[in-house]
C-alpha cells in the first residue's frame, strides 16, 4: 500500500517514521514534508491544503491510505473530497472538524449536553465585548478567536486594560483575520493540564496512552504561548480512574452530542483538559494528533499504525487490540530564536549525524544544497524513549545539546 502523509512538521515526520515501519506500507510521500521526511519518504512540492492538487496526486499514484496531520486542510474539507472521489483517507470530515474549526461552535455543544467547561460569554461586536469587559471585575480572564489561528488565538489577560487591547487586535484589527470575527471570553482556569488522545470511530473510542506538553517559550512556564516546547509520556497525573472519568463525563459526552447533531466524528479526537478544583474541565478539542504529543506517543506504540488507521476508516476499532510499550518518552523541542514572534530562518544545522540514542523528528527545517537548514520556529524535536521518565529526559537533553544553530533555544524545564 502507498501513503500520503499531509502536512510538513515534526508531527507529520512521527507519522511518516511510524508508518514506514509497517510491512503493509511500500511507500510513503510526504507533502510538504520538511528534511527529516526527506530521508525516509518522498517530498511533494505541494502545499498541506492545496487539496485539488493533493487529490489529483492520490489519484493519478494509486495511494491506498492518506493521512492528514494539520487542522486546516480537514476543516477545509479534504476528507469529504477524497472521499467524494472514492479515495481513503484518515481523519473527520469538515461538519466534525468543526470541533476545532470554531471555538463558539464548541463551546455551545459543551454548554448544551453539558460537558464542563469555563464559563464563557460570546461576542460579534467589539462594542458588546467591550461593554462586558468593563463591567467585568474578575482577572485574569481568557479571550479566544474563534476561527483558527495557528495556535496563536488565545489572550490571557491580567487586567482591563490588556483584555480591551486583545479585543481590539482580535475584533477591529483583525490579526488573526476572519478568525477573530466572533470572539469567545471565558473564565480563567487554573490547574495542570492534560492532553486526552483517541482514536475513534462511529462506535468505539479507543485512548491513547497519556502524555502532557508544556506550552509556554520560558522556564517555569511563563511567557508566550507556543506551539509548544517539549512533551512527555506518561503524564504523571493521569491514571486509570482519571482516564475512566474522562471518557464518562468528557469524551463520550462530546462524541454522542456530535451524532445528535448530525456530525458524526471519526479520526483523532484530542482533548485539552484542565484539571481544576472542581474536577476536570475542557480547555478545547482538536481533531488531529497533537504537536509535540505525537513525538511521545507514537514511538510508544507497538501496534501497527497503518492497520489502526484502516480500522477507524472501516468501523472496525473495535476488532483491534492496540498494543503500547511500557517505557516513558520525552521530547524536547530546539526553536528559533524569537519564537513564537519573528525569527529567522534560513540558518544551518550542525550536529544531528552524532545524534545516536535519540530519534530527531524535524518540524521547520528543509535541505538547501545539501545542507540541513532552519524554515520555522520550532526546529527539531529530540526524542528519547527509556525504563523511566528521568532516563527518557536525561538522554533528550543531552543529545539535544550536540545540535547547533544559530539563537537555538530551548526549555530546560521540560518533566520537572
Amino acid at each position: 500500500m502507498k501513503v500520503l502523509v499531509v502536512g510538513g512538521g515534526g508531527r507529520e515526520h512521527t507519522l511518516v517514521w511510524k508508518l514506514v515501519q509497517s510491512p503493509r506500507v511500500t511507500e510513503v510521500f510526504c507533502a510538504p514534508g520538511n528534511a527529516g521526511t526527506a530521508t525516509i519518504a518522498t517530498n511533494l512540492p505541494i502545499a498541506d491544503n492545496d487539496i485539488p492538487a493533493l487529490l489529483t496526486f492520490a489519484r493519478d499514484h494509486n495511494i491506498g491510505l492518506t493521512v492528514v496531520g494539520p487542522e486546516v486542510p480537514l476543516v477545509n474539507g479534504i476528507v469529504d473530497d477524497f472521499e467524494a472521489a472514492g479515495l481513503r483517507i484518515f481523519g473527520p470530515n469538515a461538519r466534525a472538524a468543526i470541533l476545532e474549526g470554531s471555538k463558539v461552535f464548541t463551546k455551545d455543544l459543551l454548554a448544551k449536553y453539558n460537558i464542563p467547561t469555563a464559563e464563557y460569554h460570546r461576542f460579534t461586536e467589539a462594542s458588546s465585548a467591550m461593554a462586558f469587559l468593563d463591567k467585568n471585575t474578575t482577572y485574569p480572564i481568557v479571550i479566544k478567536a474563534d476561527g483558527l489561528a495557528a495556535g496563536k488565538g488565545v489572550l490571557i489577560s491580567l487586567t482591563r486594560q490588556e483584555a480591551q487591547r486583545g479585543v481590539r487586535e482580535m475584533m477591529e484589527d483583525r490579526v488573526f483575520g476572519d478568525a477573530g470575527k466572533e470572539i469567545i471570553i471565558e473564565e480563567f482556569m487554573t490547574g495542570p493540564e492534560l492532553s486526552m488522545l483517541c482514536f475513534v470511530d462511529s462506535k468505539t473510542v479507543v485512548p491513547m496512552v497519556s502524555a502532557k506538553d508544556y506550552k509556554r517559550i520560558g522556564e517555569g512556564d511563563t511567557g508566550l504561548n507556543t506551539g509548544g516546547m517539549g512533551a512527555i509520556s506518561p503524564n504523571p497525573l493521569y491514571d486509570d480512574e482519571l482516564e475512566a472519568y474522562c471518557l464518562k463525563n468528557i469524551i463520550e459526552p462530546t462524541l454522542a452530542g456530535m451524532r445528535l447533531e448530525g456530525r458524526p466524528f471519526k479520526g483523532i479526537l484530542y482533548c485539552g483538559i484542565m484539571l481544576t478544583e472542581a474536577g476536570p474541565r475542557v480547555l478545547e478539542y482538536n481533531v488531529r494528533f497533537g504537536d509535540p504529543e505525537t513525538q511521545v506517543i507514537l514511538p510508544r506504540l507497538t501496534s501497527d499504525l497503518a492497520d489502526i488507521f484502516d480500522a477507524v476508516i472501516d468501523d472496525k476499532l473495535a476488532d483491534l487490540s492496540i498494543e503500547w510499550d511500557e517505557a516513558a518518552s520525552a521530547t524536547i523541542v530546539l526553536a528559533s530564536q524569537g519564537y513564537p514572534e519573528a525569527y529567522p530562518k534560513g540558518l544551518p544545522i550542525s550536529g544531528l549525524d552524532r545524534i545516536k540514542t535519540s530519534v530527531v523528528f524535524h518540524a521547520g527545517t528543509k535541505w538547501v544544497e545539501g545542507e540541513v537548514q532552519t524554515a520555522g520556529g520550532r526546529v527539531l524535536n529530540v526524542t528519547s524513549r527509556a525504563a523511566t521518565l528521568a532516563e527518557a529526559l536525561k538522554t533528550s537533553y543531552e543529545n539535544a545539546m550536540l545540535i547547533e544553530f544559530e539563537g537555538k533555544t530551548i526549555r530546560r524545564d521540560i518533566g520537572s
